[in-house]
């Protein structure tokens, strides 16, 4: 049976005492850890960039360093399979590669903390790829552990302290850089920001390595690379090495996804997990724009905007993590989707009064409370879609295809804002989100039906 459907409802006092779990508590610090590095390669070196008096066009080029988060499922089969010498006999195979990822991450800020952009432009751009690598390698390992090392009830409450520690360490990295960069260097503030990687590593000295199990059905799918290797004598050992680890490394996770859904209902959930997103990415795209075009000043965007809608989301994710334990994954994951649409309606109404910071907060509160919500119930959906045993795999899979049609209908959101005005354009954007409420139905449907078969099932037996 699918692990989504194997939930009970519990009290809302045993609820809320999921973020008392010492695996729930430990993602607020690795959240922290996997939120570090992501500014530092964006955003802010953009503004240590242009005080160097890099050209525009160059700084507009540093933002390929994050097309490596987009395309982590290309190694995260690597991360799922290949031991490190040393270090997986020491601290297991999620913890090891997450150490090794954390040291990549330090290594990478200290070297750009040690360079001038203004003339050594080619080596921040080397370390800062190896920032953006290390840290998109730290995100597969950080999401094998929270999903091997926690049943599917608390995945929610997870997700939940994972995003509240990220937000945190992008206000650290954000504005809390930008503070210091008032009396300090560039290269100071960055190696204080190295400094902060030790709390990540704490975490990951401190937590323990979760079993992982394989299931009988895994067990005989890796079966078959053994009789691959069986039957390919002839070729050269190097050969049948790579090929069988190719097979059981990046073959095996999607058969296995596909196997256990049936191609039918697989291809359903990939679409869902395409299009749960689409509506709050591509109005993403043009908030910032929208809240200038509005009037409101630099200063209530960043106070209002910034800094009140990122505890808007801690809070809402916090509420997700509550629901998704005390009504499992589905029902949240529906209320998230209706409400994340939803919310785009009160931006449209927003745009036909006169900038009002009090209407503002309102909508943002709505927005990010919908969003910490929506955020929660998904990874927990998405936790509870992978195999432990390809755990890795399965996630980046999922992630890359999460942001992907977001990522392209995004990009038309600008043709829509001038083409229409931006009331049109946040209806559009609500309208993007209903495919998603539709499937998350079926699947609901879906499950509810799989459950009464079993139920039949079990009375039968009995």
């Amino acid at each position: 049976m699918n692990k989504l459907t194997n939930t009970r409802s519990k009290s809302w006092g045993e609820s809320f005492a999921v973020y008392a779990h010492p695996p729930v508590v430990a993602m607020l610090f690795l959240g922290f850890a996997a939120g570090l590095p992501f500014l530092l390669v964006f955003s802010t070196l953009s503004a240590w960039l242009t005080e160097a008096d890099v050209s525009r066009a160059t700084i507009g080029f540093f933002s390929w360093v994050g097309i490596t988060y987009s395309i982590k499922f290309f190694w995260a089969p690597v991360v799922d399979r290949l031991p490190i010498p040393g270090l997986t006999a020491l601290f297991g195979r999620r913890r090891s590669w997450m150490l090794l990822a954390q040291v990549g991450i330090a290594a990478g800020i200290i070297g750009m903390a040690n360079c001038d952009p203004r003339t050594e432009l080619a080596m921040v751009a080397g370390f800062a790829l190896l920032v953006a690598f290390s840290s998109a390698t730290q995100d597969i390992s950080i999401d094998a552990w929270r999903i091997e090392a926690a049943k599917i009830e608390l995945q929610g409450a997870m997700a939940a302290t994972y995003q509240a520690g990220y937000r945190i360490a992008l206000l650290v990295t954000g504005a809390g850089a930008f503070y210091l960069a008032t009396g300090l260097p560039w290269q100071q503030v960055y190696l204080w920001m190295a400094v902060l990687v030790a709390v990540g590593m704490t975490t990951v000295l401190i937590i323990h390595e979760p079993e992982s199990k394989s299931s009988r059905d895994t067990l005989m799918r890796e079966q078959r690379v053994v009789d691959f290797l069986e039957r390919s004598h002839h070729l050269p050992n190097f050969l049948r090495n790579a090929m069988a680890w190719f097979i059981g490394a990046v073959v095996c996770p999607f058969v296995d996804f596909f196997a256990r859904n049936g191609i039918g209902a697989a291809l359903i959930i990939l679409a869902f997990v395409g299009v749960f997103r689409i509506s709050d990415i591509t109005m993403g795209v043009m908030a910032n724009p929208f809240y200038l075009d509005m009037g409101y000043s630099k200063a209530e965007i960043a106070s209002v905007a910034k800094v009140f809608g990122v505890g808007m989301t801690i809070a809402g994710a916090a509420i997700g993590g509550v629901m998704v334990v005390r009504f499992g994954v589905m029902k949240p994951l529906l209320l998230g989707a209706v409400l994340v649409a939803s919310t785009n309606l009160l931006f449209a109404t927003l745009s036909l009064f006169d900038p009002d910071l009090i209407g503002l907060a309102v909508v943002i509160s709505a927005d990010n409370l919908s969003g910490g919500i929506a955020g929660s119930a998904f990874i927990a959906y998405l936790s509870g879609l992978t195999n432990t045993a390809y755990t890795a795999t399965q996630y980046a899979l999922f992630t890359s295809i999460m942001t992907l049609p977001g990522k392209f209908l995004g990009g038309f959101a600008g043709v829509v804002v001038e083409g229409f005005g931006y009331f049109t354009f946040f209806v559009y954007a609500a309208a993007t989100g209903i495919p998603a409420i539709l499937l998350v139905l079926y699947l609901m449907r879906r499950m509810n039906v799989d459950r009464d078969k079993l139920n039949d099932l079990e009375a039968g037996n009995a």
